[in-house]
């Protein structure tokens, strides 16, 4: 693995504090329309967003245990939406969510949006349109 620079990710893996990982599970695929696969490592429960191993790409997983406590306060990441960030937020209600701030131009660097997922997280999302 390279050290960080300007063609490396800045970031290399996230956890997103959950309480219930079934039902946090349950609304990230439902919302992007993937499978999080199951990880236990001891006391912690994780579920990984799609990945490929030592592959350089920026992934992560949704983490439940006693160190994990979920937040709207604090380090914010911005998931994937692409390619069109309306096609995620209009799923984030039904799966038991809310849109805390809706879709917002950023110039050329696409459009942001703030979700509040079934945790109790506030969660970024950006997308190219």
């Amino acid at each position: 693995m390279k050290k960080m620079d300007n063609t490396t990710n800045s970031i290399n893996w996230f956890e997103i504090p959950v309480t219930e990982i079934g039902r946090a599970k349950k609304f990230y695929q439902t919302i992007f329309d993937v499978q999080l696969t199951d990880m236990d490592m001891g006391e912690m429960k994780m579920a990984a967003f799609p990945y490929e191993p030592m592959s350089g790409k920026a992934t992560g997983a949704l983490a439940q245990s006693p160190n994990h406590k979920p937040s709207t306060e604090g380090t914010v990441i911005y998931l994937n939406a692409n390619p069109n960030l309306q096609t995620v937020l209009d799923k984030v209600e039904g799966a038991g969510g809310n849109i805390a701030s809706p879709k917002m131009a950023i110039g050329e660097n696409g459009h942001i949006a703030f979700v509040m997922d079934t945790e109790g997280n506030l969660v970024g999302l950006h997308s190219g349109e």
